[in-house]
């Protein structure tokens, strides 16, 4: 369920481009952001520090697109975050010297710290790498093609990077009554989406 709150806005955004246009489509991604934040406030539930970002990226960036009618303000948001989500993993890791992945697993997998610092290292050059193929598609592709990259492309790299992920992992998965590793109690936590990233570094301090 948690999936689907956080992507409703890549998929209201698809809908409505491809029934009105990017610039409307635009507008319904920024209410969509907004009422997630709403929601989350309402529900006394925390708002993590990337979705604030995101919040303010798709106001700056939606709204520039929408004033000045200049889409590209839009397509590059994506990399915008992916961007940030790197970033966030190598400060975590290399400046304060905690493993962000091992963080999002909640201590359910024992792996050794080389272990966790590769899968550190693997999820910030995916992000690197998904945010230059957002740009690729934003200025060498048409606006339809990256509206699908957008809203298929990088959610299937996404979920394809996670079960690389979880195969990587799977020799220290937590055993079950047979003895045998189980992919169950990790998967609920294997993604760390760009979009909330940041969250690491709440659940370590």
């Amino acid at each position: 369920m948690k999936l689907l709150f956080d992507i409703f806005p890549i998929v209201l955004f698809f809908v409505a481009y491809k029934v009105f246009g990017i610039y409307v489509a635009t507008g319904v991604a920024i209410a969509a952001t907004i009422f997630q934040v709403s929601y989350l406030k309402w529900a006394g539930k925390k708002v993590q520090t990337m979705m604030w970002i995101s919040l303010g990226t798709i106001l700056i960036a939606g709204g520039a697109a929408i004033i000045f009618k200049n889409e590209m303000f839009i397509k590059v948001k994506p990399t915008i975050l992916f961007s940030i989500g790197a970033i966030a993993i190598a400060v975590t890791q290399f400046v304060f010297k905690k493993n962000p992945v091992a963080v999002m697993f909640n201590d359910q997998i024992q792996a050794p710290d080389a272990v966790w610092k590769k899968l550190s290292i693997a999820w910030i050059s995916f992000l690197l790498f998904i945010s230059a193929l957002n740009l690729y598609f934003a200025y060498y592709q048409s606006t339809d093609n990256w509206a699908y990259f957008h809203t298929f492309g990088s959610l299937a790299l996404l979920a394809i990077f996670i079960v690389g992920q979880m195969f990587w992992l799977f020799p220290y998965m937590p055993k079950d009554e047979g003895d045998q590793p189980t992919l169950a109690p990790a998967v609920a936590t294997a993604a760390i989406p760009a979009d909330s990233v940041t969250n690491i570094q709440s659940k370590e301090s």
